[in-house]
């Protein structure tokens, strides 16, 4: 028996669609482009070489041709660094197949070619440069891929980098000429000349012969590539990353009204600074976003199960369009199945969702006496809870609840991808749930009475996801254990069953390796988890978790190659706001906007849902 998917017949051996081919693995790494990638890194290093060292540059033929007329040694030896500099900086590209680095690299090869040439006197370094010039315009078919989204800020980047490495590579061009060298110059001296040729300009230090001519020359050429890369950076055309339109959020939203309550993370596909792919029938979705060159997707495919397969191929299609490394964030274990033998691709455990089976809470019993303890405690001091849908609240103080949120996260950034909206009180979200504690002072502060927030968003018609928490700081505490307590005895009269609170990164490993028998892989694996919740809140999460007696759901991180992992976590950092590349204004010097509501993303801090 066979069953329809997106035009196709699905079933029989898995992996493989009715027309009996294997689906799509993902863009796997080419062989020729790697190759071309890295030769494009040696032949750059022997340029540079060629440019910056004397002994690269010993020959008859080139005391010879220092004084025949017309000899251009100097600007030669210039040409052949800032070509080596260029094919670095063109390296990465070309390993990624983008078609801008292979025409890049096609006009460079034959400057670097004459360079060596010319300067060296080396048949056997153009030989090589002409080498690598051959296979490029052969595979040129193989370098396709489309521009990454991209921004401003990348001009900037590049500044400091490339004046950094040209500083440094600067100080060895001055420093490797010491029997032509007049005097001993210091470092102050050196570091001086450099700075000033990198501007065209003369420095402190002096050398005999046509040295100083070289020196001057090469320390140009360095200063010339940064600014002209960092000028062509910064006044191309942005290529800005895709944003949910109203359209694509529309379809999303009729999705997750059939099939919504199937994946907790279903309604954080809502986010509006992700791009969404769609089956080709419409029944399916997946959205993601692109960090440094990995296109991250969040959570299971939406929509219809049966669909899946068809949304799967649009996105490994558009990752390989781009030459973007795939990689999905948090899946199921369903979402995790499907994805492997859809793409072939491998499955990692992150850790485990903490779901809270609302008919099966309650305060009673041993297990829970710390939560009860606590609870009452508050509630003695003045504090009660009110819980409401957002579509319930009136508009001055759903407003104050927005500000108060962005006042109270604990970082300066936003928090949030895979598990966080990322804004309060929008208007098509007034299925989403607020619970806030409050208590009367004798002096009011900004906000009232409020005192703190939690915000979830739907999950199918009888579910919740816990998006974010925020406190006031001088709130007394406890303030989340008392409104996660509050939601949950308040989840009834909503048709709320079940409720999704944090996930807990490894939680596995920290549960096994603190129970007696552990062996030592295992003590020691916790331990390094430990010791890393300095920093992220690996454990303070599992045991928040824990004290409310959730039932574990484990979700999974999709990938390529392990030796993707490293730049899949940095990405992921990145797209969760823990790693911040932009520098970002003091909060003080930010706008405020009443409306539409800023994002809220995840916490900052202790208040997280995920680290």
């Amino acid at each position: 028996m066979s069953v329809r998917i997106d035009g196709e017949v699905s079933g029989g051996v898995p992996g493989r669609s009715s027309r009996g081919r294997r689906l799509p693995r993902g863009p796997r790494p080419e062989s020729v482009p790697v190759l071309v990638g890295r030769a494009a890194t040696l032949v750059g290093l022997l340029d540079i070489a060629a440019g910056v060292f004397p002994r690269f540059r010993h020959s008859r033929m080139h005391a010879l041709a220092e004084v025949l007329p017309g000899s251009f040694g100097p600007f030669a030896a210039a040409l052949s660094l800032s070509s080596g500099v260029l094919l670095l900086l063109l390296a990465h590209g070309l390993k990624r197949r983008k078609r801008r680095a292979w025409r890049a690299a096609v006009a460079l090869l034959p400057v670097g070619a004459a360079a060596q040439f010319a300067y060296r006197h080396s048949i056997v370094g153009a030989l090589i440069a002409v080498a690598l010039l051959v296979p490029l315009l052969r595979h040129r078919d193989q370098f396709a891929a489309l521009p990454d989204p991209r921004s401003r800020w990348r001009a900037l980047a590049n500044f400091v980098l490339m004046s950094a490495g040209s500083v440094l590579l600067g100080l060895v061009i001055v420093s490797v000429h010491p029997g032509r060298t007049i005097g001993d110059p210091s470092l102050a001296d050196r570091l001086t000349h450099v700075i000033y040729g990198l501007f065209g300009f003369e420095g402190p230090v002096d050398y005999q012969g046509n040295t100083s001519w070289t020196v001057a020359f090469s320390l140009g050429a360095l200063g010339w590539i940064t600014a002209v890369t960092t000028i062509y950076l910064a006044f191309r055309p942005e290529h800005p990353a895709a944003r949910l339109t109203e359209e694509d959020e529309e379809k999303l939203r009729a999705l997750l009204a059939r099939h919504g309550g199937r994946d907790s993370l279903g309604h954080f596909a809502l986010r509006r600074d992700k791009a969404v792919v769609f089956s080709p029938s419409g029944k399916a979705a997946v959205t993601y976003r692109v960090v440094s060159g990995v296109m991250l997707a969040s959570g299971d495919p939406i929509g219809d199960v049966e669909a899946w397969p068809g949304a799967i191929e649009r996105f490994m299609d558009e990752a390989r369009a781009h030459s973007w490394t795939p990689a999905v964030m948090g899946c199921s274990e369903t979402g995790g199945e499907v994805w492997t033998r859809e793409t072939g691709l491998d499955a990692l455990e992150l850790g485990d969702e903490a779901v809270v089976d609302v008919a099966d809470f309650s305060l009673a019993g041993r297990a829970m006496r710390n939560v009860r303890q606590m609870v009452k405690r508050i509630e003695r001091a003045g504090y009660e809870t009110r819980v409401r849908r957002i579509r319930d609240l009136g508009e001055a103080e759903l407003e104050r609840i927005r500000r108060a949120a962005e006042d109270w996260r604990g970082t300066d950034t936003e928090r949030g991808f895979s598990m966080a909206l990322g804004r309060i009180g929008d208007p098509a979200d007034g299925d989403c749930l607020i619970a806030t504690a409050h208590k009367q002072d004798d002096e009011p502060g900004e906000y009232g009475d409020l005192k703190a927030i939690l915000h979830f968003v739907p999950w199918g018609k009888d579910g919740v996801s816990l998006d974010l928490m925020r406190r006031d700081r001088s709130a007394d505490p406890g303030m989340n254990e008392l409104l996660i307590v509050a939601a949950l005895q308040a989840a009834g009269k909503f048709g709320i069953t079940r409720v999704s609170l944090n996930f807990a990164m490894f939680r596995s490993a920290l549960a096994r390796g603190e129970k007696i028998g552990a062996g030592p892989v295992l003590r020691a694996w916790r331990g390094l988890l430990v010791f890393l919740s300095r920093w992220f809140q690996i454990e303070s999460l599992y045991k928040f978790n824990a004290k409310f007696r959730p039932r574990w759901e484990p979700r999974f991180l999709v990938y390529r190659a392990s030796a993707d992992l490293p730049r899949i976590g940095f990405a992921a950092m990145q797209a969760e706001g823990f790693v911040t590349l932009a520098v970002p204004l003091p909060r003080f010097l930010r706008r405020r906007r009443p409306a539409p509501p800023r994002p809220c993303g995840h916490v900052g801090e202790r208040d997280v849902r995920a680290a």
